[in-house]
């Protein structure tokens, strides 16, 4: 994707095109520039325009905690976010076991053994 020209002059809201704001966003997330180079370089005024751009178009997750906020995290902060999200996929996952077992007793499937079949024998389950 080619880079919009840099006109050098401040931009206003209605300025931002599609095209525009995907081309930034492809720039910040292939590691070309980062967002405030972005803003500095295409005179993109507001601080956390091209964060919601990115958050918004982007396909990385832009999300989350930043970065500056994760390094002032302490260990004992760490360790809490990490078991609460841990505990989220053992939910999550718990929550599909029983989703799956619970449409083969209605419909009279056998889902689970059909997809654990056709797995390679390295990632069968242990247990069965």
């Amino acid at each position: 994707m080619g880079s919009p020209i840099h006109s050098g002059k401040k931009r206003t809201q209605r300025d931002y095109t599609l095209a525009f704001k995907l081309a930034v966003v492809d720039q910040v997330e292939k590691g070309e520039m980062t967002y405030k180079q972005a803003q500095s370089h295409y005179g993109i005024q507001g601080r956390s325009t091209v964060l919601v751009w990115l958050r918004k178009h982007g396909t990385l997750n832009w999300s989350s905690t930043s970065e500056r906020a994760m390094k002032k995290e302490t260990p004992e902060q760490k360790i809490k976010r990490l078991e609460r999200e841990l505990q989220e996929k053992d939910d999550y996952a718990y929550l599909l076991e029983e989703t799956i077992k619970k449409v083969d007793q209605i419909k009279g499937t056998s889902f689970r053994k059909k997809f654990l079949d056709s797995l390679p024998e390295h990632l069968r389950p242990k247990d069965e």
